[in-house]
């Protein structure tokens, strides 16, 4: 007799499997004035290796302590200069809180070629209480030292212009030397408040 959970088969004639979930929680780091959000592989418990193919970043209600900024990312392969060289590309769209404006479009400005300073993955980003950022960041198989290491960023703001921006980056790590870490900061000032997830995703 099968035992079926949630229309998944958990054990059917003597055999016994289980899926403990996809996705597991890696480790949280809550900003407060700090200067930057880093995970790096082997500090404080953080896991950044070859145990999960995919690597995924929450951002939750990130709020500036300085108004109309960026936020920004870098990788690193030694665990403290974060200066990989990226190819990236940019894109966004946004809608006026009183319905006067929108667009959708490509910022070839707001684009690396091949640079090694930090990507943004928001702008314009206020500080009022009701103002700041949230999104999510994919890092696709960071140990890997054949090939380059992909990532993909999606966040809404809610900016100081009172607009609505959703912006999208992609790109990858031009390295073959495995990514060991993240580093996550505001362009100017600190992140006021506001967490950051790391979370493991397992193969399929």
């Amino acid at each position: 007799m099968a035992i079926i959970s949630n229309a998944v088969t958990i054990a059917d004639a003597g055999a016994f499997s289980v899926d403990l979930g996809a996705m597991t929680l890696i480790k949280t780091l809550t900003a407060s004035s700090s200067a930057n959000l880093a995970f790096v592989n082997g500090a404080s418990s953080v896991v950044l290796d070859g145990t999960y193919p995919t690597y995924m970043f929450k951002f939750i209600n990130l709020h500036p302590a300085t108004n109309n900024i960026k936020f920004q990312y870098n990788f690193t392969t030694d665990g403290s200069s974060f200066d990989v060289s990226k190819t990236t590309t940019f894109f966004l769209a946004y809608h006026a809180e009183d319905g006067s404006a929108t667009t959708l479009a490509y910022d070839g400005n707001s684009d690396l070629a091949n640079g090694t300073g930090y990507q943004f993955f928001g702008n314009d980003v206020g500080n009022d209480n009701d103002q700041g950022i949230s999104g999510t960041m994919f890092l696709f198989s960071p140990s890997n030292t054949t090939f380059v290491k992909h990532f993909i960023t999606e966040t809404s703001v809610a900016n100081q212009a009172d607009l609505a921006p959703t912006f999208k980056t992609a790109g990858y790590c031009n390295t073959t030397a495995a990514i060991t870490g993240v580093d996550f900061k505001s362009s100017s000032g600190n992140i006021d408040s506001g967490v950051i997830k790391l979370y493991g995703i397992k193969a399929s």
